[in-house]
């Protein structure tokens, strides 16, 4: 039988497979009567706690303004995170789309478990797509007391990996589609870290052999309030389930939270590596500053953007969502420059007619996403490499990272060896800048839900600017036309002599046949 042969096959036999378990499964349904006890912000605790002294210290008696501070750096993110779990004294809420199973992941649980025995409120809300597996581990921590653990827009199909789950909830497309993106950790009310991490190994540079590069924000004051106003929205939403409506294994509390202290506990051969005292900026640890009673904190005006949880179940899959419209338009705003970071960068008209409207007007315009030898999702770059030509042709300039090796590996390599693109993050005219969990897609725009900040403050924007241009624009390709075709070209800037690819870095025929026939089936609005 010859190759050809054999995909065909194996391709026949997945179809098979696909429509096989639709039949199978199509009963599958989740839990009708699930109890949903509403919870809100406490707002006013009655008395202050270790974090909201050190907040009040940080802050001036203005309330009209937010403190925030950037966490560039993977570790200290992390870091900064168990600090504050560490110092909760009331409430902790945290809302993500990922929390590995991993170190970094049952580190971070352990916390969380650790805050509530001492009496503090824990509420956690995960978006349930890559919780496969986790359902007893989840169930164990809101078996003890003081946590509620709930799962956004949950699959029927329980107990498998991620591809099994989506493959035998196909009859439920939809919801299988739609997820929450959100990133959110709020202590005491006091202080919140949003962005772009995930809790696990790879977002806090503790992976091998690729991490994620990334960027968090802390915030307090007025944005922190009106963070917290968020999450109650998906808290108290139907899509949000009690992780136990959904367990189907029923065990004794007790039992069930030994397990999950079994689990959770991080030995020392895996906990957090060595921390350099200063971050890229010069910031010590969030835990250092906490122990002085006061953090360094940016003064700035801040418009929180979020989508509303409805965005799960939203009929209009075209209509773009409140955060991806707030970035639009201050895109619009533009009047001198525009520096988009995204790790997914795959533009819809009316983004691509702002930008075409941008530098008609002169405005400088860069975007910075990844290349084909650092993305952990080729189909999406193959879906973004459809408009480099067209972006350029407007005067866009393109930066695509290259892996963490020198130019000339770097174009063989199949993957990158040490950094992807993660961060989520615009520069406008050095002075506005966004943050938050919105990759520049169609998916992000019509199907996550997302939440964001849009910052009034040069020197936020000045830092991220400098962090770019100093760290990260280095370690990228810049596109470029070239010769009387106006092909394509790669310039690696590598020493006093740049290396130029004629030839896309990492792209071979295997790849580039798997990719064009995959996008066959596969529509942009769901990269």
């Amino acid at each position: 039988m010859s190759a050809l042969s054999k995909h065909l096959v194996r391709l026949i036999a997945l179809c098979l497979g696909i429509v096989l378990s639709v039949l199978v499964t199509g009963c599958a349904s989740l839990p009708d009567d699930v109890e949903r006890l509403p919870s809100h912000t406490l707002g006013d605790m009655h008395g202050a706690t270790r974090l909201t002294t050190v907040a009040a210290a940080s802050l001036p008696a203005d309330d009209s303004v937010s403190g925030l501070r950037l966490l560039p750096d993977g570790g200290q993110a992390l870091e900064a995170r168990m600090a504050l779990a560490n110092a909760a004294s009331r409430t902790i809420d945290a809302q993500y789309y990922q929390i590995a199973n991993d170190a970094s992941g049952r580190e971070f649980l352990h916390a969380l478990a650790r805050a509530a025995d001492r009496g503090v409120r824990v509420r956690l809300l995960i978006d349930d797509l890559h919780a496969a597996g986790e359902d007893d581990l989840l169930a164990g921590l809101a078996a003890g007391p003081n946590v509620e653990v709930r799962m956004f827009n949950p699959l029927a199909v329980r107990g498998r990996g991620v591809p099994s789950r989506v493959l035998l909830s196909l009859n439920e497309f939809a919801r299988v589609n739609r997820r929450m993106h959100n990133k959110l950790f709020v202590v005491d009310n006091a202080f919140a870290i949003s962005g772009g991490r995930n809790i696990g190994d790879a977002y806090f540079g503790r992976s091998q052999p690729a991490n994620f590069i990334d960027m968090d924000i802390l915030s307090a004051g007025k944005v922190e309030r009106e963070q917290s106003a968020v999450f109650d929205a998906y808290w108290n939403s139907e899509h949000a389930f009690p992780i136990q409506s959904l367990v189907v294994k029923e065990r004794p509390p007790q039992v069930a939270r030994a397990q999950f202290d079994a689990w959770a506990q991080v030995g020392p051969d895996t906990m957090q590596p060595p921390m350099a005292e200063r971050d890229p900026l010069g910031q010590s640890t969030v835990g250092a500053q906490l122990a002085s009673g006061r953090i360094d904190l940016h003064l700035a005006s801040v418009r929180v953007m979020a989508d509303a949880p409805v965005k799960a179940t939203q009929a209009d899959t075209l209509v773009d969502g409140a955060v991806m419209a707030g970035n639009l338009e201050l895109l619009q705003s533009a009047r001198s420059d525009v520096l988009v970071t995204s790790p997914y960068f795959v533009p819809d008209t009316r983004m691509l007619d702002i930008l075409q409207a941008s530098t008609g007007k002169q405005v400088r315009v860069a975007v910075m996403t990844n290349s084909l030898a650092t993305t952990d999702e080729p189909l999406v770059h193959f879906g973004y490499s459809r408009y480099r030509d067209a972006l350029l042709d407007m005067g866009v300039a393109l930066y695509e990272m290259m892996p963490g090796v020198d130019a000339m590996q770097a174009a063989s390599s199949s993957h990158g060896s040490l950094g992807r693109l993660h961060a989520k993050l615009a520069v406008v005219d050095h002075r506005w800048l966004s943050i938050g969990s919105m990759n520049m897609d169609r998916r992000s725009a019509h199907s996550n839900t997302e939440m964001g900040l849009v910052i009034d403050s040069p020197e936020l924007a000045g830092q991220v600017a400098m962090l770019l241009q100093r760290e990260q624009m280095p370690r990228s390709y810049q596109l470029q036309r070239a010769g009387a075709r106006q092909r394509l070209q790669w310039v690696a800037p590598t020493g006093t002599q740049p290396v130029v690819f004629s030839a896309e870095p990492s792209r071979n025929w295997r790849r580039q046949l798997g990719m064009s026939f995959t996008s066959l089936f596969v529509s942009e609005q769901l990269l």
